[in-house]
């Protein structure tokens, strides 16, 4: 019964780390209910300040990109029992995503500020974004995603732990291959007042987006074969009608090594 207990609790303990990151993250990028934000107070020399952030900023991209790939899965699995890996990625995400919140360092630096109906429609995008994001997860499997149903949170599904049995090609990913991403991106840029720090953290977002996509659609392409050009020839990676380059050529993600 505990050991059964264990994986329970820590499984629902990571998924209440994402729902809270997740909020914080929505919070620290709007600017709004936190006393510290990606836009301020600056606390320290610009210079500094964006040393500081990009060491954050790759910091998360090595956790994120590393324990995604196949030979840190098999590495991880060694260690640790096979219904809590996921869950381990998930708080390992967790861990890197609040340093980076808590230790950002913002400096006074304006690229744009828009007030009115401008000011409405950007915040609206901002919302779409973040419900699309939200969206794209049940769109596959939340429960599979976030760690929750391998721990016994439900029954399991025909996904493997590599990847999905069934290619996603309905829903959400009959207008993008990426859903999950094309919200987060839309979520990072969509804002009124766009300061230095903030367009930092959306280019170098929106960079490990587009390096992350590249490599789990060659993991795919590997996974479904020609299934994937099919689906590419049909459906845009990111923006709905846009196929740029090798788009045609590429298959769709699973949204299951994000968190």
């Amino acid at each position: 019964m505990t050991r059964r207990i264990v994986p329970l609790a820590v499984s629902a303990a990571a998924w209440c780390g994402f729902v809270a990151i997740t909020a914080w993250t929505m919070a620290f990028l709007a600017g709004a209910l936190l006393p510290r934000t990606v836009d301020g107070p600056a606390r320290t020399s610009t210079g500094w300040a964006v040393a500081v952030d990009l060491a954050l900023l790759l910091l998360f991209a090595l956790q994120h990109s590393v324990m995604a790939r196949r030979p840190a899965k098999a590495w991880l699995r060694r260690r640790v029992p096979a219904e809590l890996e996921r869950t381990t990625y998930v708080l390992a995400t967790d861990v890197c995503l609040a340093l980076l919140l808590a230790l950002w360092q913002p400096w006074d630096q304006i690229v744009w500020h828009v007030e009115g109906m401008a000011a409405y429609a950007l915040w609206s995008l901002c919302a779409a974004g973040w419900a699309l994001a939200v969206a794209a997860t049940f769109a596959v499997d939340h429960l599979e995603l976030i760690g929750l149903r391998q721990a016994g949170w439900g029954a399991r599904t025909t996904l493997s732990d590599d990847g999905p049995a069934v290619l996603q090609v309905s829903g959400l990913h009959a207008i993008v291959r990426h859903p999950l991403m094309t919200g987060m991106v839309l979520a990072f840029w969509a804002t009124p007042r766009m300061s230095a720090p903030h367009l930092l953290f959306a280019v170098a977002a929106t960079g490990y987006i587009a390096v992350g996509i590249t490599f789990e659609e060659r993991d795919l392409r590997r996974t479904f074969g020609a299934d994937y050009d099919a689906y590419a020839a049909r459906v845009p990676a990111l923006v709905p009608g846009l196929r740029l380059g090798r788009a045609a050529h590429v298959a769709a993600p699973s949204g299951r090594d994000r968190a």
